[in-house]
């Protein structure tokens, strides 16, 4: 049997726990004060949806579609990103809290993170190439192995990467996130005067 097409659907305040999705496919659908949280979305394919201040919190992604997906508000706890389904994959977060989460081998390429929380997030070997960490909060976030080949984090902070073992080339960092790049060394770094 098929999975059952959904398009241009708006669904409002449903509380997903109690009553469950039908899976399917997803396409140009809103979702707004929805509780996904708990939720296996696993094998369900979301195109050019939008998530506005809904609870996704250990939802289970294994082989989820994510395909040009935007997160605003939403508070995403202890997410498996590298489960989903990578064809496509591509999604930008707003406001959103991902804490927790991990993102371990996903290929995110120009991935948007606008005023989003990821602390303790690992990034560990992602491909996070041209990307945009815009006043981010990265603290305790692991960079390990990871591309960061012309990610922005100007606006970003907390974060500690060590430029020996990631690939930084032409990463974009201010002055004050120097020192999220030279912690390995101990330097002591002052500001003016």
């Amino acid at each position: 049997m098929g999975q059952i097409y959904f398009e241009d659907n708006t669904f409002k305040k449903v509380n997903f726990r109690d009553h469950p999705m039908n899976k399917g496919d997803y396409e140009n659908c809103r979702f707004v004060n929805c509780d996904f949280s708990e939720c296996d979305l696993s094998g369900f394919r979301f195109s050019e949806c939008e998530f506005l201040t809904c609870n996704m919190s250990l939802v289970k992604l294994s082989k989820t579609a994510f395909r040009e997906v935007k997160f605003k508000d939403c508070k995403m706890l202890g997410l498996q990103y590298g489960d989903c389904n990578e064809f496509g994959l591509s999604f930008r977060f707003e406001n959103c809290i991902l804490n927790h989460s991990t993102f371990y081998k996903t290929k995110i390429r120009k991935t948007i993170f606008k005023n989003t929380q990821l602390q303790e997030v690992d990034f560990t070997e992602c491909d996070v190439t041209e990307s945009l960490f815009d006043h981010c909060d990265l603290t305790r976030a692991i960079f390990e192995s990871s591309i960061l080949e012309k990610a922005d984090f100007r606006t970003s902070y907390n974060f500690y990467i060590d430029p020996e073992i990631n690939r930084i080339r032409k990463a974009k960092f201010s002055f004050q996130g120097l020192p999220g790049l030279l912690e390995k060394y101990h330097l002591e770094i002052y500001y003016g005067d």
